[in-house]
């Protein structure tokens, strides 16, 4: 089953966003490419039953951290693309935060050599805004591209310079590279560890307001507007970052932005737990901000749900809450907490979930994936909505286990996963990942 690359996939309920599809039927792969039946022999491919399930375009995670090169007590390319793999993405958006850091084209090259080699999903680098992300000196931004690079981004990290940050940008555009950005004013965020409200001070926490985010929305939707070019917003957590950026959309600045499933769930009262699983940057914040983050994507102001997966060891998360590393996983947990939280909860329809983690990423790339169009890679992936199950971290492909949704009761569940044709993740049969012990 691992090697085979030609399929009928008969009776699921295909979902296309991209080509406004939804409808029960049979999707039919030869030789790693989607195609019409009339031009397949069924002798040589493998027919499996998806009745009941749900056929959809590969997923994409456009904000993920593989810690390699650099720290791979915490991840590697192969555990975490055998978690994508387990979530159901088919590519992925590695962030430059690795060390040595991805600012020059050797670093882009060894990523993307190791990732052909050990990786099995697609691994899409980004290169940094600036030189070691340090927000002082722009990085080759050429080079990078020659590299192979799909987008700029400090994440992370946040230019300060306004100046800087306005010739990153218009280098950016001459050059076609979208800008990811990761909006703090280090000033105002200080050394907060969680956000600045009723729960912060009733706990006694060092605090970052809301306005450390908006800050620098409220910049980048300047500099967007004078540069005329793509800046993606990370990670949007604040309601008045949702208002500002639904503003200026329809005042046609080029300003987008993604929501994580743990903004979508959770908010600060779970800080009171002081379990360092739910310190993260920007922080868990008000049902106020939740609620407008749902809005936003229900209205299509936040076109993508992407994970900002960051991996950290159990040792280095089991310290006091002050002291613990921002960041939390969720490959693996991303679609079912937002079937659950969103489908489920009827936010938004299944059609609209699965375009937030194909159509708007892959539109926000200006990459050629996220659709099931005749001819195009056959990367897919398969969905029970109605799964339920207890998340368990035990079960996680990671090398890490950084999540605060251990025992976290979900409804819809990833079940298989398709690169170029070939089935590199099933709970449909016996089957395995080709690397167990990556477990």
């Amino acid at each position: 089953m691992k090697k085979n690359n030609s399929w009928i996939l008969k009776g699921g309920r295909i979902i296309d966003p991209a080509n406004h599809i939804d409808r029960i039927g049979d999707l039919w792969i030869r030789d790693g490419r989607i195609v019409e039946p009339d031009s397949f022999d069924p002798a040589l491919a493998e027919t499996v039953n998806l009745h009941g399930l749900v056929v959809a375009p590969g997923l994409i995670d456009m904000h993920v951290h593989l810690r390699q090169p650099g720290n791979t007590d915490a991840e590697t390319i192969r555990t975490g693309t055998m978690a994508a793999a387990a979530g159901g993405f088919t590519s992925i958006v590695a962030m430059p935060n690795t060390s040595p850091c991805a600012d020059n084209a050797a670093t882009i090259q060894y990523i993307k050599e190791f990732a052909a080699r050990e990786g099995v999903v697609k691994v899409l680098p980004s290169g940094a805004l600036s030189v070691g992300r340090k927000g002082e000196e722009m990085s080759p931004v050429g080079s990078l591209k020659a590299a192979g690079v799909v987008a700029l981004t400090d994440d992370g990290s946040c230019i300060q310079n306004n100046e800087l940050m306005r010739h990153v940008v218009e280098y950016a555009g001459n050059f076609g590279l979208p800008v990811l950005e990761h909006c703090e004013d280090k000033f105002l965020a200080g050394d907060g560890v969680m956000h600045e409200g009723y729960w912060s001070v009733l706990l006694g926490m060092k605090a970052m307001p809301a306005a450390a985010e908006e800050v620098i929305v409220a910049r980048d939707i300047i500099l967007s507007r004078l540069a005329s070019w793509k800046i993606h917003i990370q990670h949007v957590s604040s309601a008045q970052s949702v208002k500002m950026i639904r503003a200026a959309q329809a005042d046609g600045v080029r300003i987008s932005a993604e929501a994580t499933p743990h903004h979508i769930a959770l908010t600060d009262v779970e800080i009171k737990k002081f379990d360092t699983n739910y310190k993260m940057n920007p922080p868990l914040r008000s049902e106020e901000d939740r609620m407008a983050v749902i809005e936003g994507l229900q209205d299509g102001t936040i076109a993508v749900i992407a994970t900002d997966h960051a991996p950290h060891t159990q040792t280095a998360k089991l310290v006091e809450f002050d002291h613990a590393p921002f960041g939390i996983i969720g490959l693996e947990t991303a679609v079912p907490v937002a079937l659950t939280e969103l489908y489920h909860k009827n936010y938004l329809s299944l059609s609209q979930v699965i375009s937030k983690f194909t159509v708007g990423p892959a539109s926000i790339l200006g990459i050629d994936a996220g659709t099931l169009s005749v001819g195009a890679a056959a990367d897919v992936t398969i969905i029970d909505p109605d799964c339920e199950y207890i998340v368990d971290v035990n079960d996680f492909y990671s090398k890490s286990r950084n999540t605060p949704f251990n025992g976290y009761a979900a409804k819809g569940r990833t079940m298989a996963t398709f690169v170029d044709g070939v089935c590199i993740f099933s709970l449909l049969k016996e089957s395995e990942p080709e690397d167990e012990e990556s477990k």
